[in-house]
């Protein structure tokens, strides 16, 4: 049985077609270190950084989950195997998710990410893929359809004793490098905010 579309999204075909659902993935399991504060509950005009990223994948995905937060406007899941482990750590909890679901790719974006481009799925299409210099921002899948070979990619850096970094994920899939000649914002301080703030008033 297909997975059921969460908080009124609808289903939609893979970009590069075949049918194949798409899981949307907000990573929101960073410390907020250098922002001194919950950067997801940040304000963002009447709403918050972490209510926009489900907003926006709300729009392309037929699902969304936010990994490595007890409460937001979605699905939540805890990074696999456990906190602590970076970005890493929430992409392998979301694509065990898409597996056991039967999702055909897993489109992951930061909680801080602001700009993304509106046709996203489609410059990330085919999958695997992810923006050039942003590597959280991916679209993740087999290359021959479905999630399971990523899933034991991801699974199995995480257990591995050598880097356990985006890029080295993305090696072990063979992905795309998509680059844009404007990149979205990363949000990092709130000086960051404020400038973006700042950019964007109507």
């Amino acid at each position: 049985m297909p997975p059921r579309p969460i908080r009124g999204t609808r289903p939609r075909l893979h970009p590069s077609g075949g049918g194949a659902l798409i899981l949307g993935c907000v990573l929101a399991g960073g410390q907020s270190t250098r922002f001194g504060r919950d950067k997801a509950l940040a304000q963002l005009g009447n709403t918050t950084l972490l209510a926009q990223a489900v907003a926006q994948l709300a729009q392309w995905c037929d699902a969304v989950v936010v990994v490595g937060r007890r409460e937001a406007p979605a699905l939540t899941l805890p990074d696999w195997p456990g906190s602590g482990l970076g970005p890493l750590g929430g992409i392998a909890a979301a694509l065990r998710h898409a597996e056991k679901e039967g999702f055909g790719a897993v489109l992951t974006v930061g909680v801080d990410s602001l700009g993304l481009p509106p046709n996203l799925p489609e410059l990330l299409s085919p999958a695997p893929a992810f923006l050039a210099g942003q590597p959280v921002i991916g679209l993740w899948s087999d290359r021959d359809g479905g999630v399971a070979g990523a899933a034991r990619a991801v699974e199995a850096i995480l257990a591995g004793t050598g880097r356990h970094s985006m890029r080295a994920f993305a090696e072990a899939l063979g992905a795309r490098a998509v680059p844009l000649d404007v990149a979205p914002a990363n949000i990092n301080t709130p000086a960051d905010l404020a400038l973006w703030r700042q950019q964007h008033r109507d």
